[in-house]
């Protein structure tokens, strides 16, 4: 951990919770398993969480590394309000350390003035409101470590009939999980790999606080839950271990979870690993289904059979999708297969969306109405 001594100039002041003073005059953050234990001026491990006398401060509060409206099936969420567009906006940092990080240029950016978007909770609500989105999405790099920002944002879209979505690796402690969740509409969460070994070497972390966030959240909150897996060649794609972690879905989440196998790139210290063979996925994806899932989908390649949604009971494709774009679309407002009527798990409305494949920046100006200059 670097020492800083002071805030600097132009940082947010904002005061953050989870942590507790140790007996050794140390301050302990309480929002994660990495338990930083922090002198005065020193950051977290996630770089944004610092300690200033005696507050914990979240230095990238109200500040982003950018907005864009994107589909929500980009997320990725296939069952959340199909075909629907998202506002998506992320900060700097991250409290885990995966040496394949496809988002490395904002989760690792130590760079404060990369942030050159200020935004208030309620600016944001405002915007999304404005653009006609269905849902806000907190994403780019993990909303874990902004999650005091989050929550606020979430609390002013509700406001105003928004929804909120977390796009996260789900590595955090009990109170702050149960705090943050109860916030959000819906979620999709990294389930990196299924093996300890893989998680300390290559993400600086453990398995079982995600399994543990996982569990929680379907089991224990009204969050929408969906799950993607990168798929790394030599790392974590062997018939053994995808069968381990889809058994693991099915038995301890149930059948009904969607679970999506992403191709992973090479990217950041990982450049001498080959790109994920299209095959690797469908076979992970028949291996998943035949774990009993109903819905596994592959992602970052161009599948059209592994994007679409399929009834679990008729088997007929009730939407179909290439790549972002929604082909055909056959599920009532209320959820059911339009030919057979078999319930269709998810959020569905009486319009399904056709936001397509678009990706729209947003600037905001930092004297919007209602912004903090």
């Amino acid at each position: 951990m670097d020492p800083i001594t002071e805030i600097t100039p132009g940082q947010s002041d904002y005061a953050g919770r989870y942590w507790h003073m140790l007996e050794d005059g140390r301050m302990q953050c309480d929002l994660c398993p990495r338990d930083c234990k922090l002198h005065d001026g020193q950051r977290g491990a996630c770089f944004v969480r610092q300690r200033i006398g005696a507050q914990m401060i979240l230095t990238t509060y109200g500040r982003s590394s950018g907005f864009c409206i994107d589909p929500i099936e980009k997320k990725p969420l296939n069952h959340f309000y199909p075909g629907s567009s998202v506002f998506s906006f992320g900060t700097a940092g991250c409290n885990l350390a995966c040496k394949f990080c496809q988002n490395w240029d904002i989760s690792k950016s130590r760079d404060m003035d990369r942030l050159m978007d200020e935004a208030s909770p309620e600016t944001i609500a405002r915007i999304a409101k404005e653009h006609d989105c269905q849902s806000v999405a907190f994403t780019y790099n993990d909303p874990v470590i902004f999650a005091e920002y989050a929550m606020d944002t979430a609390d002013a879209c509700h406001a105003l009939g928004i929804k909120t979505v977390a796009v996260t690796a789900g590595y955090m402690h009990d109170q702050a999980r149960r705090d943050f969740y109860a916030k959000m509409d819906a979620a999709n969460i990294d389930l990196k790999a299924f093996t300890e070994d893989f998680y300390f070497k290559l993400s600086g972390g453990h398995l079982q606080p995600v399994l543990d966030t996982l569990a929680y959240v379907h089991h224990e909150t009204d969050c929408w839950l969906e799950i993607t897996t990168l798929l790394i060649p030599g790392h974590n794609d062997s018939d053994q271990e995808i069968t381990n972690l889809t058994q693991w879905v099915a038995k301890e989440l149930g059948p009904d979870v969607p679970l999506h196998f992403s191709a992973f790139h090479p990217d950041y210290k990982m450049l001498d690993v080959p790109p994920t063979p299209s095959a690797t996925l469908t076979r992970a994806r028949k291996i998943a289904m035949d774990a009993g899932l109903n819905y596994v989908y592959t992602g970052n390649v161009h599948d059209e059979a592994g994007g679409s949604t399929y009834c679990p009971s008729c088997k007929k494709m009730v939407i179909q999708r290439d790549w972002y774009d929604i082909r055909a679309y056959h599920i009532s407002a209320d959820g059911q297969c339009e030919f057979c009527q078999h319930p269709i798990a998810g959020r569905f409305s009486e319009y399904h969306g056709c936001f397509g494949p678009r990706r729209i920046p947003i600037a905001i100006h930092p004297h919007y109405p209602g912004n903090h200059s």
